[in-house]
């Protein structure tokens, strides 16, 4: 079988080191905001470029922390995207705050700056692109938006780990980065898992003090705050492999690069595109195509299990469908749900793995040829 993603394959790559890093947690003392919470957080600041990386309970939590410290209270409103995970549209509610949702790009499948002027009002107080499937959103026109109207920018980097945006690494740009550390992630815990950057000290100090009830010094809560502690087991897993992150980037690369130049010639179907001035990490190898499950079918029958991501895009959702404001047009949106398919990628993904995978893929098309000439 071939899944779409395999976390258990990344441990067992560095099995003995992750195995020796918790075993000196458990024998430890501290087990929740400890030394190893404080070394991953100093290592991954220097790996993004930053001044400030602070580790949260997950992701969810991290988009949520990130906009009370940045002031957002309830009926302010957050720009985003439909095209993401829940998570996403869920940390804005959390607070009170109103999620507004534009469209994507037909290209890289991230938010259409285009739509951003559509969506603004005087209540507009943060923008959220999501750098989807491994890549960069459009961070310029973003920032150069965000700058007119003085807004804030919190970049979504839940799945562009180590990605660079002309030649700087993905949540080092705006005035926060938020990552989730989801198994399945490009840095994945064995567990949940968040980690918040900002290059400002000041917002950096203030999410602090949200994650543990207010706290700069232990039962004395400055602020409003709550509980969202990384733990040291945790933290400890992710020290290990942010050593192997840019060796397994690399590897998801490799990996892409075969896919694409194995799938070229296939006709009604469209590979993933890398703007200029983006390194693309490849969280997903994400296909688009009009029979796309008529092929999630034959793979399927072939022991290939690729994913989708997302099938139902946010504000379509029973939770939310026709409660969120949109912009007018959501047709790329709402068009690429049922046409997109993500097909396996992760650093360990064998050789033979990725040729059954095209051998499949082409083959699927080969007969969808023949069928349209019979």
């Amino acid at each position: 079988m071939i899944s779409c993603a395999n976390p258990s394959a990344q441990f067992l790559a560095h099995q003995q080191e992750i195995e020796s890093a918790v075993l000196n947690v458990l024998r430890g003392s501290q087990y929740i905001l400890g030394k190893e919470v404080e070394a991953l957080e100093d290592e991954f600041a220097k790996f993004l470029g930053v001044k400030s990386v602070i580790g949260v309970a997950n992701g969810t939590d991290a988009i949520e922390i990130s906009l009370l410290a940045l002031g957002v209270r309830p009926g302010d409103e957050v720009i985003t995207v439909s095209h993401t995970a829940v998570a996403t549209v869920a940390a804005i509610e959390s607070i009170g705050a109103i999620p507004v949702l534009v469209d994507i790009s037909p290209d890289t499948y991230t938010m259409n700056p285009d739509q951003l002027d559509e969506v603004l009002t005087s209540k507009t107080k943060v923008v959220i692109p999501v750098h989807l499937y491994g890549q960069s959103a459009d961070l310029q026109r973003i920032m150069d938006f965000c700058e007119k109207h003085n807004l804030y920018l919190i970049e979504d980097v839940s799945q562009a780990h180590g990605a660079k945006w002309q030649g700087k690494r993905l949540g080092s740009i705006g005035h926060i980065g938020c990552f989730s550390c989801y198994p399945t992630k490009n840095l994945g815990a064995v567990g949940d898992a968040g980690l918040i950057s900002s290059n400002d000290n000041s917002i950096a100090e203030k999410v602090r003090k949200i994650r543990q009830y207010g706290w700069k010094e232990r039962n004395s809560s400055l602020i409003p705050g709550r509980n969202s502690r990384i733990d040291e087991l945790q933290a400890a897993i992710l020290r290990v492999k942010l050593r192997y992150l840019d060796d397994s980037n690399n590897k998801r690369i490799q990996i892409a690069r075969s896919y694409t130049d194995d799938l070229i010639n296939c006709n009604d179907i469209q590979l993933p595109i890398v703007k200029d001035g983006n390194e693309h990490v490849y969280h997903l190898y994400v296909i688009k195509s009009r029979f796309r499950d008529e092929l999630l079918r034959f793979l399927s029958a072939s022991n290939i299990y690729p994913g989708i991501h997302y099938p139902t895009p946010v504000h379509l959702q029973p939770a939310y469908k026709n409660r969120l404001r949109t912009s007018i047009n959501m047709s790329t949106t709402e068009t690429v749900c049922s046409e997109i398919l993500s097909l396996p990628i992760y650093p360990e993904l064998l050789l033979e793995e990725r040729s059954m995978v095209t051998k499949n893929v082409t083959n699927f098309f080969e007969c969808i040829i023949k069928a349209q000439k019979s």
